[in-house]
């Protein structure tokens, strides 16, 4: 469930981060290189973790499908890898809103183009408006149509739609539903420009809660879905009939047969609720509906489904159950385009025991569901669950019959049949994408197998991490799904944080110099908000809360263990020795302080509110005031205490209305320096210092030079080098950054929706590189590759590459290189590290493909760029020694 991450980055926004006009640059700037290193970016792999409203497959190339994500972007699937790769990264700072997607639409008559709508709030939280994106190289790249209205990504209705569609007949025009009372919109150049249906006449009226002054809640949801009937038109000539959906409950479908020229209410409908989706059978001459009291995507407690008859204009109730049953909305729809008459719909808001899916294979004549009581509370299920790649989406509960777990899902808006696979079916939930490749078993009687269908789809807001000296590499504090302990970054782990299991951790911190004892703190509707860990984050027990606690704020450990410090939303600072099994308040410093610890001196605190800084040396019994002036006056800031040093502290926030930048005390916060070249500052981390320095490497998420961007330094601040580039931005990055102590040039950067990136540089100088193993025996003896191009578009390319020991000898680390002829440029690789500089590939096994038997063979994947030709490459080393290429 999602409700708990919509506000996850805003209210800081909110709070003037983005606002106004950037300050002017300071005289003095840093020596600031940008993106001179090269850096390889991935997700720590959690996959999933968020609500996935809407998947869209192409209606004429096979295994051609997207994705979109309420606040994490879209994807693309990768039928070779059966993953998902992202296409929003470059998203930016500035334009952080249109990380949300709206809606999605893919070009049946160009399977190369690709539109998505994009902006996440229609209130006064997103800073701009939406827009729409269209790309001809499958999502590889994208040109923007800025629109004179926001859209809502992450708004109540989002999981309706598609509110974005193309013209399966003419592809040059396309429609766009619009909320807020913008009404239909019209593109007829492709996407390039967009103007308003002005004869169209209803811009919706329904909202989820009228009376909501921040304005989320309380927004119209406009025009929620598109869908021509291809029917009615010729390849090149405009469809005539187009079906409109509309936020009315009295008035919720309308139709133009001539094209879009005139409009008018569909005759005959039923009222009373809100038309989520409408599917087209064209074949059969069916249009279905699937209705909803409510907007969605977590209210809903009644729903029909109709089919309407396209040729005799017939309405026919076909729900499933009857209304009075109902104690959910439907709204994931989907028509098998191999057999028209089976249809699929979801009770999308079924929330217990389970969400519910039924079939039908004659139109909607008759139905059955995925699962029945036999006689309650026991359930017979017509499928089998299989969670073993992704094992936290048992999220460690333990219910009583009828709940299960794994749960079929919950908020099922999004549901598709593969149009050219009758068996395979994806949907969306609150937390992954499922889906079965045997769906057909249900109609024979047997089991089907339902599976993630998720990995690549990284969708967790993160709200803190940590990277220990000792024990895990990392420790999350995210939203929704509480947080993880990853021993290895390339695989799922196995369960999030529990006891206590939070439903966001807001905050969390280890003890400095006793990694093993580490604390988080969170939101949860009942019971405690604290948990501890005396094994570096591997088990926890939930502490007790001080009197008034409502959320979790932030803490902070004693750098030895012994204390801990908490400022909890609900109450003033309070302080512990032990692990909370007893509170005392903390004076001197403002209740919703920032508190950090000293990583040094274990009774030293630091807390920052409203432009002061404070300080405790008493373990947080008492705080003073520092005399430090000029720090930014908000509360949108971040700060960290320097591992090994006392009372070194960097901060780093503001707004742009104000103060915003990075300072730097030496003297525990007695006084700061502001960085003069640093524009603006928003996290501040440590990891490994470069070889020959003695200061641990900074890491920031920053605007430098005029350019935003993640930034490095291994001087102390003095230079900066900028290490993502504008393909890699990831919207917004503010909440927190940390680098890793044990390998030098490795940074994990917090996203509020593309959960965490981490980043390894290419250069070698620091003593650790990257991230794979290196060869403790080089490979020697016989090699052979393989390199398929198993997928090629105008401008973009996917390749397979397959490298075989055909030696006597084991490898325990290997290193493939080559060199493209035509300028060819990887855009993302799997299964394997990779540098690129220039024409000259270097791929390097990742820690689980490290070792190859003799006989044996590994492969990896990638997706690149390619312009006049795309040439295979003809010579492979391994090593120094060259392989056979098959």
């Amino acid at each position: 469930m999602r409700r708990t991450r919509i506000l996850t980055a805003v209210l800081a926004l909110a709070a003037g981060l983005l606002a106004g006009t950037p300050p002017a640059l300071a005289a003095s700037t840093p020596r600031t290189t940008v993106a001179a290193d090269t850096y390889t970016w991935k997700n720590a792999r959690v996959d999933g973790g968020g609500f996935v409203p809407g998947i869209v497959f192409n209606r004429t190339e096979k295994n051609l499908a997207y994705a979109r994500t309420d606040i994490g972007g879209a994807y693309r699937w990768v039928q070779a890898s059966k993953s998902w790769t992202p296409l929003l990264d470059s998203v930016g700072w500035n334009e952080w809103g249109h990380s949300g997607v709206v809606s999605l639409a893919s070009d049946s008559v160009d399977p190369d183009k690709v539109y998505a709508a994009v902006g996440t709030y229609t209130n006064s939280w997103d800073p701009t408006n939406g827009a729409v994106l269209r790309s001809s190289d499958r999502g590889a790249s994208w040109q923007k149509a800025d629109l004179p209205f926001k859209l809502g990504g992450n708004m109540p209705g989002r999981g309706m739609g598609e509110r974005l569609a193309v013209d399966p007949n003419k592809n040059s025009v396309l429609y766009l539903g619009a909320p807020s009372g913008k009404g239909l919109w019209r593109s007829t150049d492709a996407g390039a420009s967009w103007s308003q249906v002005t004869a169209f006449p209803n811009v919706g009226n329904y909202a989820q809660d009228s009376t909501d002054t921040s304005g989320y809640a309380s927004d119209n949801q406009g025009i929620v879905w598109v869908t021509f009937d291809e029917s009615t038109g010729t390849r090149g000539s405009a469809t005539q009939t187009v079906y409109v959906g509309v936020a009315d409950k009295d008035n919720a479908v309308y139709r133009s047969t001539d094209g879009g020229t005139t409009w008018s209410r569909l005759p005959g409908q039923p009222t009373g609720y809100l038309a989520h989706k409408g599917v087209l059978d064209a074949v059969n001459g069916y249009l279905y509906l699937a209705y909803s009291d409510k907007g969605g995507p977590y209210d809903g407690g009644k729903g029909q489904l109709w089919r309407y008859a396209t040729r005799t204009g017939t309405w026919t109730n076909i729900s499933p159950v009857a209304e009075a049953d109902t104690y959910y909305g439907f709204s994931g729809l989907t028509v098998d385009r191999q057999h028209p008459g089976t249809v699929m719909a979801t009770g999308y808001s079924s929330w217990w025991p389970d969400t519910q899916i039924f079939r039908s294979t004659d139109s909607g004549g008759t139905w059955t569901k995925a699962w029945d009581y036999t006689s309650y509370p026991n359930r017979s299920n017509r499928y089998t669950m299989d969670v073993s790649s992704v094992p936290w989406l048992t999220f460690g509960a333990n219910p009583s019959p009828p709940e299960q777990t794994p749960k079929l899902g919950w908020m099922t808006e999004g549901l598709e049949i593969d149009p050219f696979d009758s068996a395979r079916m994806m949907y969306g939930t609150g937390a992954t994408v499922y889906g079965t490749e045997n769906l057909t078993n249900w109609d024979s009687g047997s089991q089907f197998t339902v599976k993630p269908m998720v990995q690549g789809l990284e969708e967790t807001a993160v709200n803190d991490l940590a990277s220990p000296p000792s024990g895990a590499p990392l420790l999350s504090a995210l939203g929704d799904i509480g947080g993880f302990r990853h021993t290895d970054l390339t695989k799922v782990p196995s369960m999030m944080f529990t006891s206590p299991n939070l439903t966001t951790t807001t905050s969390l911190d280890y003890a400095e110099t006793n990694s093993n004892t580490v604390v988080r703190v969170g939101d949860l509707d009942s019971g405690p908000h604290i948990g501890f860990s005396t094994d570096n984050g591997a088990n926890w027990f939930a502490g007790s809360d001080p009197s008034g606690v409502t959320g979790g704020g932030t803490v902070a450990a004693a750098s030895d263990g012994s204390r801990f410090v908490w400022s909890p939303a609900g109450t003033g600072v309070q302080y512990t020795t032990g692990f909370g099994t007893s509170w005392s308040a903390s004076s001197g410093i403002p209740a919703g302080a920032v508190v950090e610890s000293d990583r040094v001196d274990p009774k030293t605190f630091y807390g920052f509110k409203s432009g002061k800084f404070y300080v405790s040396s008493d373990g947080g019994a008492t705080f003073t005031a520092s005399a430090a002036g000029n720090l930014p006056a908000g509360d949108t800031v971040r700060f960290k205490a320097l591992p090994g040093t006392k009372g070194d502290v960097w901060l780093a926030g503001g707004a742009s209305d104000g103060a915003y930048g990075l300072w730097h005390s030496t003297d525990g916060g007695a006084t700061f320096t502001k960085l003069s070249g640093v524009d603006q500052a928003d996290t501040i981390g440590f990891g490994k210092a470069t070889a020959g320095a003695s200061y641990q490497t900074l890491y920031t998420s920053a605007k430098i030079g005029g350019v935003r961007g993640i930034f490095r330094s291994t001087d102390k601040g003095v230079s900066w080098t900028r290490i993502n580039d504008d393909a890699h931005q990831w919207g917004w990055t503010g909440a927190a950054i940390t680098g890793d102590p044990r390998i030098y040039g490795r940074v994990y950067v917090a996203t509020n929706g593309r959960g965490i990136v981490y980043g390894d540089t290419s250069d070698t100088g620091g003593g650790d590189g990257g991230g794979g193993t290196d060869p403790t025996t080089p490979p020697t003896g016989a090699c052979t590759v393989t390199y398929k191009i198993t997928n090629q578009w105008q401008g973009g390319f996917q390749a397979d590459v397959s490298l075989a020991n055909t030696g006597s000898t084991a490898w325990t680390g290997w290193t493939l290189g080559w060199s493209f002829a035509d300028g060819q440029k990887i855009t993302q690789l799997w299964n394997a590290d990779y540098t690129q500089p220039g024409a000259a590939v270097s791929a390097r096994n990742v820690g689980w493909n490290a070792n190859v038997a003799a006989g044996s063979t590994v492969g990896f994947g990638f997706t690149g760029s390619w312009t006049g030709a795309n040439t295979k490459p003809t010579a492979f080393k391994l090593g120094g020694q060259t392989c056979a290429v098959s």
